[in-house]
């Protein structure tokens, strides 16, 4: 569910609403924009949600309450009235124009890469992917070229002058 705050709602009042969501299990995302402050309330049981609502909308400076069913609520202009848009080294995706992203699901060889980068920007793609890390099953599957990988798409990128998207199947190869 998310909480709309009302214009103008000081921090205090952010505050014990977010205290009042935590007390009961909630996880909170906050957003706060230029006019007023939105709480998302995460982890909301069917069942519990009248009785939290109704309780949310008698604290000061609340000013309504609305359930989501609908499924990323990150991203839903239900949740937050602004578009979310994403920057990629100078491409917006969210914004207006519709982004092409392309690539292999897997980087192989240098050859593969540079080909497919010409390839796709050729025909229209704004951002190359291509997956430098692969989630097996097996230990026997193809895994990727990992750091190698990353350096053939930045080559890629260097060459084409599109930014690259990658996955990251482990947190602790983010750096």
């Amino acid at each position: 569910m998310i909480i709309v705050m009302a214009p103008g709602a000081s921090q205090d009042h952010v505050d014990k609403v977010v205290a009042a969501l935590k007390e009961r299990g909630y996880g909170i995302h906050l957003s706060k924009g230029t006019e007023r402050t939105i709480i998302g309330a995460i982890g909301a049981l069917v069942e519990e949600k009248q009785l939290v609502a109704s309780q949310l909308e008698a604290l000061p400076a609340v000013e309504r309450v609305v359930p989501i069913l609908k499924p990323y609520k990150f991203a839903s202009l239900e949740f937050q009235p602004e578009r979310t848009v994403i920057e990629v080294k100078g491409v917006k995706i969210g914004g207006e124009k519709i982004v092409v992203i392309a690539g292999p699901c897997s980087v192989e060889s240098k050859d593969q890469i540079l080909e497919t980068a010409r390839t796709v920007k050729q025909a229209g793609a704004d951002i190359l992917r291509g997956g430098a890390y692969k989630p097996s099953t097996s230990p026997y599957s193809f895994r990727g070229l990992e750091k190698e990988a990353l350096e053939m798409l930045k080559e890629a990128s260097l060459e084409t002058g599109m930014p690259v998207i990658t996955e990251v199947t482990d947190p602790r190869d983010v750096d």
